[in-house]
């Protein structure tokens, strides 16, 4: 899409919104009394972190939606797990605001890893992340660096981890609880904006809302384009070869059947193409016909992802019990184009590499309450998955010891496709012994079925402790049965590259096995008068076939392994601060996740690395000592707002003298912002905000290319000044 036409439909969307406000220049009070917004919000309160979202109560009998999002609030209860809550209002006090990555949201909460191509680590996992939207669960897309989901969707989300309560499973390192905005709740309206600034970022978005009667409406869509699409692997502040196009969509409707039965359907899309950017000054290790020299400036290499998915749900209440039952259908691919000619002389492999995985799902979550004391919970789930993997490569003839013996290329086909079933049934008590005390106690029954059948009995236990009205103990255990990510498994057929510069030794399992762990997790929040919220949390978790996820090939696409034993422990500390016109949060975190014995797909792997791991734990390779974040926000008025956020690790895993043995570099980056609400007679108030992203320009690496299943290497961004514009109407 050219960017003149771009600036045309922005210019067309702002004129109409002008137009509209010539007649209504206020917008539609939201049901909580804050103004209606996505980007543009009358932040005149404070944004919620560290807290539970506020339930409704006391409910009229007209309001029917608010009566049914509280019973939705009623099937996810959150005993004797740790939970990290960030409104939508936190979200616009961030440097971007509503434009703001949802990793980059994610990134804000106590124990969250950053990591290349946007992925995250939780609590020293890979991964292994489940995401809910309105309680709905949607599996996972293929792995990447293209962000599906859009913040301005969020109304609020929750990051629950630590020892979980029987409903959740399979995706256990954390779960990602997204309530989205609603219609009904926002009154009738709409926002366009625009994000624009430096290496040609250019981010323009649409939304549009409402209800009518018994119908609510909540749509919204953006277009992403830059120059830093994925992480720059020099130093350098402009990358080479990295421009990005994203589209992303999502929508929400619903219908009221009734004053108990609500049906809706949420669906979402993302298209997002990215070139792999360059690392100059490489040097060739094979010959390509007469060709001995390329310059690795000039590669170009294409990646494409997109997903899509849909789900359709009933909620409503049958006589006590509430209920839940969805429906839903994920598709997700991924296409990798290589540079034939210069892949392989710097690989002597150029693979045109293509993904795509169909997961149709069911899911049913039942509430009950049984007296005044207990209220039980029940559900099922299943997933049906079909996954297709192709491999054309290129490679050139080769000897047994690898060397190359002919400079015209050899073309191998190399497809699989994989079926996988996974079911699951929970039971769950929710006791509540006193005013002070509350007990969660379930079990959770898990089976995956692909090559053969794995399954596993999970027994969950969950304590609060309302000790004074100021402060709150939980503790929890969870046993876990995680499956390997079907998305991410491929079934190669080693043996169709002997002979080759690809051919690799064929050494054990090559099929990821589901991981099996025991999850102890304590923690204490403490409020300090009406402004400070202070917290710890304490976990550790022993690992049996612990999942690890690498890099293997010139593909930004991840692939599964299992190390045989893995021990992971931490220890997070959380402080909150909110009192008049300041507000502020820190979090720390203190991690350490090792593995020892890598017992599937050992094809990847050195014969040096497979015999040091097989006798020595080793840490893995997303393992980061200390991480931290935090930010402050001052209003200096209803209009002006200043605030800063921060991020700093002491760097993620490199090799050493073992693998994984020592650590790259520390970091840390300051972003800074000032937003202002500009007021005019016949166009309303306008929304701006000026960010300034990596401020001190630090120049640091995320990856430096080495250990255990690390591709090239990645640095954090350089400094760059963005300005967002949003009209709500």
């Amino acid at each position: 899409m050219k960017r003149s036409l771009l600036a045309l439909s922005l210019a067309l969307a702002f004129s109409a919104a002008a137009v509209h406000s010539a007649d209504t220049t206020t917008p539609p009070p939201a049901t909580d009394g804050s103004t209606a917004a996505t980007g543009g919000d009358d932040n005149v309160d404070h944004g919620t972190r560290n807290k539970q979202p506020k339930k409704v109560q006391d409910l009229g009998t007209v309001d029917v939606s608010a009566k049914l999002d509280q019973a939705r609030n009623a099937l996810s209860p959150d005993t004797g797990s740790s939970q990290y809550v960030i409104d939508q209002k936190a979200i616009t006090q961030l440097p971007l605001g509503a434009s703001t990555p949802m990793n980059q949201v994610i990134l804000q909460a106590p124990g969250v890893v950053q990591d290349s191509y946007g992925g995250l680590h939780v609590r020293g996992d890979h991964a292994n992340l489940q995401y809910r939207i309105d309680g709905v669960i949607i599996p996972e897309s293929i792995s990447g660096f293209g962000q599906t989901l859009d913040a301005r969707t969020v109304d609020n989300v929750k990051l629950l981890d630590g020892a979980l309560p029987a409903q959740y499973g399979l995706r256990t390192a954390a779960v990602v609880d997204i309530t989205t905005k609603s219609g009904h709740d926002l009154g009738n309206g709409g926002s366009v904006g625009i994000t624009g600034g430096s290496f040609g970022t250019l981010n323009p978005n649409a939304s549009i809302w409402g209800s009518d009667d018994r119908w609510s409406y909540f749509l919204t869509g953006n277009y992403m384009e830059d120059d830093v699409g994925i992480e720059n692997p020099t130093a350098s502040r402009k990358p080479i070869h990295d421009h990005t196009n994203q589209v992303k969509g999502f929508g929400d409707i619903s219908y009221l059947i009734n004053d108990d039965t609500r049906l809706s359907f949420l669906f979402g899309v993302s298209n997002n193409r990215f070139q792999i950017p360059n690392n100059p000054g490489q040097v060739p290790q094979f010959g390509y016909l007469d060709t001995v020299d390329f310059n690795s400036a000039n590669l170009n290499e294409q990646q494409r992802e997109d997903t899509r998915f849909g789900v359709l749900s009933l909620q409503g209440k049958v006589g006590s019990t509430d209920y839940q039952v969805s429906v839903g259908q994920r598709y997700s691919s991924l296409d990798y184009q290589p540079d034939d000619i210069g892949e392989l002389m710097f690989n002597g492999v150029a693979s045109a590499i293509s993904r795509s995985n169909r997961a149709s799902t069911l899911q049913a979550d039942f509430a009950t309450p049984l007296g005044e004391s207990h209220t039980l919970r029940y559900g099922v789930y299943g997933s049906f998955e079909n996954a297709v993997s192709g491999n054309n490569a290129l490679v050139f003839p080769a000897d047994a010891d690898g060397n190359q013996t002919g400079t015209i290329p050899i073309n191998i086909l190399d497809n699989s496709r994989l079926t996988a079933r996974t079911w699951s049934a929970y039971v769950q008590d929710e006791w509540n012994i006193s005013d002070k005390w509350t007990v969660n106690y379930g079990l959770r029954g898990d089976q995956y079925q692909l090559a053969g059948t794995e399954s596993q009995l999970s027994p969950r236990v969950g304590l609060v402790w309302q000790a004074t009205d100021t402060t709150t103990v939980h503790g929890g255990y969870s046993r876990y049965f995680t499956p390997p990510a079907t998305e991410m498994i491929t079934s190669s057929n080693i043996a169709k590259f002997d002979g080759t510069t690809n051919a690799v030794p064929d050494n054990g399992n090559n099929t990821p096995l589901a991981e099996r762990s025991d999850y102890y997790d304590a923690g204490i929040a403490q409020n300090l008068g009406s402004a400070w919220t202070l917290g710890v949390d304490a976990y550790y978790r022993k690992v049996q076939r612990l999942q690890d996820e690498g890099q293997f090939g010139s593909a930004l696409v991840y692939s599964t392994f299992n190390y045989d034993f893995g021990r992971v422990k931490g220890l997070e500390l959380t402080a909150n601060y909110e009192q008049g016109p300041l507000s502020a949060y820190a979090n720390v975190s203190f991690s350490r996740a090792m593995g020892k014995r890598i017992i599937t797909s050992q094809y990847n792997f050195s014969p040096e690395d497979l015999a040091y791991v097989y006798n020595n734990f080793i840490f893995l390779d997303h393992d980061q000592a200390v991480t931290s974040s935090g930010g402050v926000n001052y209003a200096v008025t209803d209009a002006t707002k200043v605030g800063a956020d921060y991020l700093y690790g002491s760097g993620l895993r490199k090799d050493g003298l073992v693998p994984n043995g020592a650590s790259v570099a520390a970091y840390f980056q300051l972003n800074l912002n000032v937003s202002h609400d500009f007021s005019f007679d016949h166009f309303g108030k306008l929304h701006t905000q000026l960010a300034v992203i990596n401020a001190l320009d630090h120049v640091y690496e995320l990856r430096d290319g080495s250990g255990i299943g690390v591709g090239a290497p990645q640095f954090g961004p350089r400094r760059g000044l963005y300005l967002s514009l949003q009209k709500d109407f």
